[in-house]
């Protein structure tokens, strides 16, 4: 059983993933931290000394080592992993359990604000343009994101209920 969690930065994916491993007992895997684990950097050391375009590379070919591993985990995707390469058909031929964790861009906006500093993607973006940032960004990324084999809506949810949708579809 391949578990694997998308959407936007700031939708819970890690936490969430984390809380699920924990109670299905198999183990969580964070892309970003796999990929920072393995080029030894962080991902916003990568953004900053290499690019994005090598990053979105190595993201691909760390996310298919994972895909093709035999064991069960819960994987936390990197906000847009899904939108770039073949990512999204690669996670569609692994797994049928590919879960969206929808939010508003307004709710997301909320989320993020004080994570700026820690996203390379926003760190440079005014508070006052963070929504529609996010908006523009959501409507490039949802056809991607919308492929996924289950959409929760989160804006509403607290953390248990969230987990507990999650654990429905398992």
């Amino acid at each position: 059983m391949k578990i694997i969690l998308l959407g936007y930065m700031g939708s819970g994916k890690t936490t969430l993933g984390e809380a699920i491993a924990h109670l299905k007992n198999i183990p969580f895997i964070d892309l970003d931290s796999y990929i920072a684990e393995g080029e030894n950097l962080s991902v916003q050391e990568i953004f900053s000394s290499k690019g994005e375009i090598y990053f979105r590379k190595k993201e691909t070919l760390y996310l298919k080592e994972l895909l093709q591993k035999e064991e069960d985990f819960i994987l936390s995707l990197g906000g847009g992993t899904p939108c770039f390469g073949n990512n999204m058909a690669l996670i569609k031929e692994a797994t049928s359990l590919s879960i969206y964790l929808k939010y508003q861009p307004k709710t997301l906006a909320r989320r993020l604000i004080k994570e700026k500093p820690h996203r390379p993607l926003l760190s440079e973006i005014n508070d006052a343009d963070l929504e529609d940032f996010i908006r523009k960004h959501l409507f490039e990324r949802n056809p991607f994101y919308m492929q996924a084999n289950y959409i929760i809506s989160m804006d509403n949810l607290t953390e248990e209920e969230s987990i507990n949708e999650i654990v429905k579809i398992l």
